[in-house]
């Protein structure tokens, strides 16, 4: 390398190679001399009123609370504590479906179970729901880990909790969160998923299975998305980056694309998209302020999952594990996969018989297993 060629590059590293076309003559359009950082404050009025897609439970004293995570972002939840409650109890933080909030399946399993005799919190993730943070709609694989220990947190300063005996839930996407929290967060005594996602895999590899059942209803696999393919949807996603920083506004991904209602769909939509949007798209589980039922998230969020898988230490975790999956879901290669890589002594796969990913969000169907979810959690929380 000639001394010229390696002053250039220096001087690139450390100003930027667009300095070094500048030369001499001075650039009309730099930007003003920045003078100060302005950080607006977010206002979230909390609903008082029960607006839950389940019936209240008369078993069970219900309050709205919030807490803070690591990164300062405040959180909202739903606290719930059995009726009559004495002394210190077990408990467990529950989050889920991805693009969920506490009002759907989240809020439903807390309910149930603390019917059952457990301290339960059902809490929105960061940036979406009732919770903080800016720009709404979108996520981070790291943060939605950090959102499960900063409700240890919380669990584990009320007087009412054993700090002891705290266990958390994950439902679908937040399933794969729970996992990974559990793996670095060693005051969780037990992790149980329901229907779970791995987001980091799916959204770095596209799903891989035929999106068509075959004639058992099962979905049969097919080769993940190739490093080339993957490289395309990189270029997209970072252009993508380039129109939101010229407009300054974070663009989301539009309602139909996300996931089009009943009256939205084709003869061409998968059987599985059909299940979600008969969810999340009709009175069975629509909420005002879930991302799923009223349009999507940004369209830049893919790419911290892409890039930064979770789960990678699964093979450290210690603390008791019980997967649970339908037998028909889609999404059964996650939690199956999932469970193989987990390093816990103590860990079962369950299977619910005929049941679809859809079918353990309520209990429509009346498939959600809540007796091995409690049997789990009383066995390992003590």
């Amino acid at each position: 390398m000639t001394k010229t060629l390696f002053k250039k590059t220096a001087l690139a590293a450390i100003f930027g190679s667009a300095l070094l076309a500048m030369g001499s003559t001075a650039v009309a359009s730099l930007p003003q001399n920045a003078t100060a950082i302005e950080i607006p404050a977010q206002h979230i009025p909390l609903v008082q009123e029960w607006d839950k897609t389940f019936p209240k439970s008369d078993k069970v004293e219900h309050r709205k609370i919030t807490f803070k995570n690591r990164y300062g972002i405040t959180l909202a939840a739903d606290l719930y504590v059995p009726k009559n409650a004495k002394g210190k109890l077990p408990a467990i933080a529950v989050s889920g479906p991805f693009g969920a909030v506490k009002e759907q399946s989240s809020g439903l399993y807390a309910q149930t179970l603390a019917e059952r005799g457990f301290v339960t919190l059902a809490f929105d993730g960061s940036y979406s729901g009732e919770s903080g943070g800016e720009p709404r709609n979108i996520a981070s694989p790291e943060i939605a880990t950090e959102d499960f220990s900063a409700a240890v947190d919380f669990l584990g300063t009320q007087d009412f909790v054993n700090r002891d005996e705290i266990g958390i839930l994950g439902i679908c996407g937040w399933g794969g969160f729970a996992l990974n929290a559990a793996v670095a967060d060693t005051r969780v005594k037990a992790v149980a998923v329901s229907t779970m996602y791995d987001m980091t895999k799916v959204m770095a590899n596209g799903y891989e299975i035929d999106l068509t059942p075959n004639a058992q209803g099962i979905y049969d696999r097919k080769p993940a998305l190739d490093m080339e393919g993957r490289y395309q949807m990189k270029q997209g996603l970072n252009f993508q980056r380039w129109r939101d920083a010229e407009t300054g506004n974070t663009a989301y991904t539009e309602k139909k694309d996300h996931l089009p209602a009943p009256n939205e769909q084709t003869v061409d939509t998968p059987k599985m998209v059909k299940e979600y949007a008969d969810y999340y798209k009709t009175a069975r589980g629509y909420h005002p302020r879930s991302v799923n039922s009223n349009g999507g998230w940004s369209k830049t969020t893919p790419l911290a999952f892409i890039n930064m898988p979770i789960l990678q230490r699964a093979g450290e975790l210690k603390s008791a594990a019980l997967v649970v999956h339908g037998e028909k879901a889609h999404s059964r290669y996650f939690g199956e996969e999932a469970f193989q890589s987990l390093g816990s002594k103590n860990k079962e796969l369950y299977i619910v018989p005929n049941a679809t990913h859809v079918d353990l969000y309520d209990n429509q169907a009346g498939k959600i297993p809540y007796d091995k979810f409690e049997a789990f959690f009383k066995a390992n929380l003590k």
